[in-house]
């Protein structure tokens, strides 16, 4: 007979269901209790089939859930794949984890598995980090196909290489979301915030505080990666348009704190001062190592980690002479957005190809302890998480309880 807790747990479930369905839910509850194929046993999707490797239909939008999943742009075509029966096996296929953002993306996007909103519609979750090299990730993609995995998310190392397993997923009817690092194609459904944009509003505030010339430290992130490009570009063209005449200093922190902070460091060492400061990720260490050396106040851009929101509020209230500073958020909650497209993919809904999530800001004026950073949690949370209209409510308090390991 079932496991009277796994049923209990599904029942429950429907309580939070509101971001699939009561209906749904109680579907999948139905079908664990008279699936009749012993204890504790969920009823699978089969996919014993191949398809003929057309991959998804382009269709007519609009797509389902919009107040979530909004197009890209007016032109933004839109994708379906055939209906299945969930619940369904998805993977996480990360490259780097050697930073906050990215721990915290692992756990995020465990926590979310686990939401039981969210668990009914899931068989089989895994996690595997491979690296910062585009070869492993295509084969832990590819093995994860070949294994019968019906949703792959994401979060690519390179935006080129991936048309033979993008070709490979469509052959075998699997949904690979690609998200935050995305790729340079329109063969699979995308999620991210506007990197690009995200940079020229950097760009806009340093140059509002500036009036059209200085000298600027660009903290970059990491290499080879198509967000830090588009921001990269995005920040460029906002400091480089037509009448401004600003001298940018790039250095490399790869969106981590020590390594911001020691590149930070050596800039000062030998370039002594800057008129402002825009750094992409490892924020908190780029403002500390400013601090350490004595530099006087200047406007910062930064991400949103909490640390770097937390000395931002500090030297707003301190009222320091020249300071501003604006913190936009590329949130770890983008990998539970993905997984949330991928399962609406899979029950056939129409989906746009590329779906645009809000940025997050925060500056020296707006920011408020308890509402958008955290005097209590520790410098390395990035503050946004919660994005009520996907159903993605999972607390700061559940993702930092989880592991950042690997779940094979």
């Amino acid at each position: 007979m079932p496991n009277r807790r796994h049923v209990l747990a599904l029942a429950i479930s429907m309580s939070a269901a509101g971001a699939f369905g009561c209906k749904q839910v109680q579907d999948l509850v139905d079908r664990a209790t008279s699936s009749g194929k012993g204890e504790g046993a969920r009823v699978a999707p089969r996919r014993d089939a191949i398809t003929d490797g057309t991959g998804p239909k382009i269709v007519a939008g609009p797509g389902t859930m919009p107040e979530c999943f909004t197009p890209w742009a007016k032109d933004t075509k839109f994708l379906q794949w055939p209906a299945r029966e969930p619940p369904y096996r998805i993977a996480l296929v990360n490259g780097f984890v050697g930073n906050a953002w990215r721990i915290q993306m692992v756990k995020t996007a465990k926590a979310f598995a686990k939401d039981p909103a969210v668990a009914p519609f899931i068989n089989e979750f895994k996690v595997v980090s491979t690296g910062t090299n585009l070869a492993p990730q295509l084969a832990a993609i590819e093995d994860f196909i070949k294994q019968g995995f019906d949703g792959i998310v994401t979060l690519a190392v390179s935006p080129k290489g991936f048309d033979k397993v993008i070709e490979l997923a469509d052959k075998h009817d699997v949904l690979i979301v690609p998200f935050d690092g995305v790729l340079d194609t329109d063969k699979v459904v995308e999620v991210n915030e506007d990197q690009t944009a995200m940079g020229r509003q950097w760009g806009a505030f340093i140059d509002k505080q500036l009036g059209g010339k200085g000298k600027v430290l660009e903290v970059r992130g990491l290499e080879g990666n198509s967000t830090e490009r588009d921001r990269h570009e995005g920040f460029h063209a906002a400091l480089g348009a037509r009448g401004k005449r600003y001298e940018i200093v790039e250095v490399v922190g790869s969106w981590d704190d020590d390594k911001a902070y020691r590149a930070v460091k050596d800039a000062l060492a030998k370039h002594h001062a800057f008129d402002a400061m825009m750094v992409q990720g490892g924020s908190t260490g780029a403002l500390r190592a400013l601090v350490d050396a004595g530099h006087k106040p200047i406007p910062v851009a930064t991400e949103a980690e909490n640390g770097a929101r937390k000395l931002i509020a500090k030297w707003a209230a301190q009222g320091a002479p020249g300071f501003k500073g604006l913190s936009l958020g590329d949130s770890p909650g983008l990998a539970a957005i993905a997984i949330k497209a991928a399962i609406e993919g899979l029950r056939g809904k129409v989906l746009p190809q590329k779906i645009s999530v809000p940025i997050p800001k925060a500056d020296d004026a707006t920011l408020s302890d308890g509402l958008n950073y955290y005097s209590h949690l520790s410098d390395n949370f990035f503050t946004p998480n919660e994005f009520p209209a996907c159903g993605v409510n999972v607390s700061s308090v559940t993702i930092m309880n989880e592991s950042e390991s690997d779940l094979r």
